[in-house]
C-alpha cells in the first residue's frame, strides 16, 4: 500500500487551498464551444443534435451554443476546509527520514 508522507499531504493541502480560494472569487464558468458540444454529445443532451447543424446552416466552423457553470458557493467553503485539515495533519506528522 502507498504510504502518504508529510510533503505529499502538504501538496494536497496547497492543490485543495489554491482550488477553494478560486471557486469563491469566481461566480461562474463559461465553457468553450467546442467543450460544451462534446458534453452534450456524452450525455445524450439535445444540445448536441443543435450544436451539429448550426455550423451547416450558419456557414460557420463553430458551435454557437456555450455552457455556464454556476458552482454552488459551499464547495468552495468545504475545498477550503479541506485543504486547512491537510495542511495541519502535515505539520503533525513526522518528516521524512533519509536526508
Amino acid at each position: 500500500m502507498l504510504d502518504v508522507n508529510r510533503n505529499q499531504l502538504f501538496l494536497a493541502g496547497m492543490l485543495f487551498l489554491f482550488l477553494g480560494f478560486q471557486l469563491r472569487v469566481v461566480d461562474s464558468y463559461k465553457l468553450t464551444p467546442e467543450l460544451t458540444q462534446m458534453l452534450a454529445e456524452r450525455t445524450g443532451h439535445p444540445l448536441a443534435a443543435v450544436n451539429a447543424a448550426t455550423p451547416t446552416l450558419t456557414q460557420s466552423g463553430r458551435p454557437m451554443a456555450q455552457k455556464t457553470i454556476q458552482p454552488a458557493e459551499w464547495i468552495g467553503w468545504a475545498m477550503l476546509s479541506l485543504a486547512a485539515t491537510l495542511i495541519l495533519q502535515s505539520f503533525i506528522m513526522k518528516r521524512p527520514e533519509g536526508k
